[in-house]
């Protein structure tokens, strides 16, 4: 049977069935209920406590999986608009040096740091999403090499979902994740995965003329394409995971699902 996992990208704006406070500790765990899979990218923003983590483990449903986002202090400078308002209690070098996968000892720690949310989550993916900025150079990679050789990934894999000039180099990308053991993070309705790695990790940002326009709800025509797209990954896979990051995503997941059950 194959296995595809679907869910998506935050649970806070997940509205649970009436009545759900009699009948679960939190919203998390009514969502843990709903779905199969969530992926934590709250975690990009700011990290957490390592006993938060733990405790949403503890709340959630034991046949509930996580996956986490990093922390944008390992792909991020701080000179992103994502890091406004968040720059006040960094120190001189964590300012310099965050971002864009530098081999810095800052970014190491920051990396340890996500790590240990992950492992307090269980999680099995944690996402590196790669902006515009950090583009297809010699540099980039360099430096991309040499901090992923460094780290201690524990029990996680990690998914690279790479934007902006790489998106128009697939052969790069492939070289990078299969050399460095990566997951391609794709949307699956735009282009298709190249890497190498037995699982297969797929983010839905809706079909608008610009590619991060979340904005978007998917038809019923096109969830019946994705899941075709699915299966044939999951036919090559171990594991394939189908995350939503659109406005509509926990409507999306529910009728994804509900779609491949019957198929």
């Amino acid at each position: 049977m194959s296995d595809i996992r679907v869910g998506t990208c935050g649970y806070s704006y997940y509205n649970p069935p009436e009545g759900w406070k009699e009948r679960y500790e939190s919203k998390l765990q009514a969502y843990s209920e709903a779905f199969e899979v969530g992926e934590i990218n709250r975690t990009f923003y700011k990290l957490p406590m390592t006993k938060t983590a733990e405790r949403w483990r503890r709340e959630a449903f034991d046949d509930f999986e996580f996956t986490l986002k990093a922390w944008q202090a390992i792909t991020h400078p701080t000179s992103s608009p994502t890091w406004r308002g968040k720059r006040d209690k960094l120190t001189e070098g964590q300012e310099e040096n965050f971002g864009y996968l530098r081999p810095k000892e800052e970014v190491l720690e920051a990396w340890e740091r996500t790590r240990e949310i992950g492992e307090a989550l269980e999680a099995r993916v944690c996402v590196l999403q790669t902006s515009a900025g950090f583009d297809c150079s010699e540099e980039n990679e360099s430096n991309m090499r040499e901090f992923l050789a460094r780290i201690d990934r524990g029990n996680l894999e990690l998914a690279w979902e790479p934007r902006g000039d790489w998106k128009e180099n697939p052969g790069r990308i492939k070289e990078v994740c299969d050399d460095l053991d990566l997951i391609h993070g794709v949307d699956l309705l735009r282009r298709e995965p190249v890497s190498e790695h037995p699982f297969s990790y797929v983010r839905l940002h809706g079909l608008n003329q610009r590619e991060y326009d979340y904005d978007y709800d998917y038809s019923d025509e096109e969830l019946e394409k994705l899941a075709g797209k699915l299966e044939e990954l999951a036919g090559s896979h171990d594991r394939v995971y189908c995350m939503f990051n659109n406005y509509e995503m926990y409507d999306n997941s529910r009728r994804l699902s509900e779609i491949i059950r019957g198929s």
